[in-house]
């Protein structure tokens, strides 16, 4: 029960850090796009997409944290076991692994466009 407390404000306290960056950056990214004469309206997609690109790479980043973590430990235990069940447990452990690229391209897709 207590590892349980810590991972769940450690998952807090990184989801926090994510949003503030976010946050601080949609900021700057406003006040530029004020400064450059953009429109009022303008610069709030600019600021709520940058808000967006860090909440999709931050919260994807972290879930495939935790999913690699439990995958990679079953996918040991199971080799361990079985050496010929490597290559299926490295299956779950790519698919797990492609979330985080998912994230990322979602967020250089916001970030750019």
């Amino acid at each position: 029960m207590k590892k349980l407390t810590m991972l769940s404000l450690m998952l807090v306290a990184l989801s926090l850090a994510v949003i503030s960056a976010s946050l601080v950056e949609a900021y700057n990214q406003m006040n530029v796009a004020a400064e450059t004469g953009a429109t009022e309206d303008e610069s709030f997609k600019v600021g709520l997409s940058r808000i967006g690109s860090g909440l999709a790479i931050g919260l994807a980043g972290l879930g495939a944290g935790l999913g690699l973590g439990t995958a990679s430990a079953a996918a040991i235990g199971a080799v361990a076991e079985k050496p010929e069940m490597f290559g299926r447990t490295m299956i779950y452990v790519v698919f797990t692994e492609a979330i985080a690229i998912y994230g990322l391209v979602i967020a250089l897709l916001l970030w750019l466009g």
